[in-house]
């Protein structure tokens, strides 16, 4: 009776911890279209970093209201995970186009970025873009993406899996802990 009572002990334990960790720490968050190819590909397990630009603690209509644990700045290039601010049960990744203060000019699916010149922008809002210019949901279809919904830097791909392939098929070894 008592090594079962440990043995469930040491179970929730650590399934506890597991859970503190991915809700604190990482989280992982699966490749569904190709506006990043070649970079990250359809099926991609991407590990995302939740700490990368500090955690994100409360919201705006909560009681605290929104802030970061040690906040740090995105930096233009990055991987970031953000949620889709118009759908947050959606999480999407993109590359970190422009930072606050730049001004932006899109012209024929192109963007052209002119850094460190002031604009009427908000100080915490952050142009992304996804690598293909069709079909994309990134800055050019949603707009700026307010600090809020950013979750972290995409730092690996866990595993990619071919979704269009069996579960014994499709695995892509050469993209097993391949880091970002």
């Amino acid at each position: 009776m008592l090594k079962t009572f440990r043995f469930l002990l040491a179970l929730a334990v650590a399934l506890l911890l597991m859970l503190v960790f991915r809700a604190l720490a990482f989280t992982i968050c699966t490749v569904e279209g190709n506006g990043l190819e070649p970079v990250l590909q359809q099926g991609d397990r991407v590990l995302v970093n939740r700490w990368s630009y500090g955690l994100r603690v409360g919201s705006d209509g909560g009681l605290f209201g929104y802030g970061r644990l040690g906040r740090r700045p995105v930096s233009r290039g990055d991987l970031v995970a953000f949620e889709n601010p118009h759908n947050t049960d959606e999480i999407l990744i993109c590359r970190c186009k422009a930072l606050p203060g730049d001004i932006i000019s899109t012209a024929d699916g192109q963007t052209t970025v002119v850094p460190s010149l002031k604009t009427c922008d908000s100080a915490d809002h952050y142009w992304m873009e996804a690598l293909g210019t069709e079909d994309v949901t990134d800055s050019r279809t949603l707009g700026f993406i307010p600090e809020q919904f950013i979750i972290g830097r995409a730092t690996m791909v866990v595993f990619s899996h071919d979704p269009t392939a069996s579960i014994l098929k499709g695995w892509c070894g050469e993209r097993f802990l391949l880091p970002l």
